[in-house]
Parts: C-alpha cells; sequence; structure tokens
C-alpha cells in the first residue's frame, strides 16, 4: 500500500510512544490484506485473523480505523451470515 498512513491514532486507552508503530502496522496488513483479492470481497473476523496473525478484536477495530477519514474513508459493509457471525467488505 503506497499511501501514507497518519502518525497518530487517537483515544484515551492510547500510549502513542508504546502504540503508535504497532497500530499502524495493523492497519497497512489489514488494508492490503482485504483490498488484495477482488474476487474474494467477504471476509469473517476469523478469516482475518488467520490470514494476517492479529487478534480478532484487532481486526474489528482496525476495520473502524478504515471508515475514518484520517485513514482513508472507505467503505466497510458488514453482512449478517448467521447465528451472530459477520463477514466484512471493504471498498473505496
Amino acid at each position: 500500500m503506497s499511501e501514507p498512513m497518519p502518525t497518530l491514532f487517537d483515544g484515551i486507552t492510547i500510549n502513542h510512544e508504546r502504540d503508535n508503530g504497532r497500530l499502524q502496522s495493523q492497519l497497512r496488513v489489514v488494508t492490503a490484506y482485504v483490498l488484495s483479492n477482488p474476487a474474494r470481497p467477504w471476509w469473517t473476523l476469523a478469516e482475518l485473523a488467520r490470514a494476517t496473525g492479529y487478534p480478532e478484536a484487532s481486526i474489528s477495530a482496525r476495520l473502524r480505523d478504515l471508515r475514518k477519514p484520517k485513514f482513508g474513508g472507505y467503505t466497510v459493509e458488514r453482512e449478517y451470515v448467521e447465528r451472530g457471525l459477520f463477514r466484512y467488505r471493504v471498498t473505496r
């Protein structure tokens, strides 16, 4: 992904020195992964966690970040699958 990532995440629980590098890395990996395979646009959190090595909670947080203008303002769609399971699709 060639777009520069913002330098700072925000929120009351963020420690900038400890968290920004890790969160930027997660965001780059998740973004690249969900956009890299147009033949398979929908992903569950578990599938993305297996593919990236990041926990489902982190994947979910990065998908929320992608909706924010400072992180690209992507469209992140959510679709119900069954029994509380959702899948997600990210588009520009």
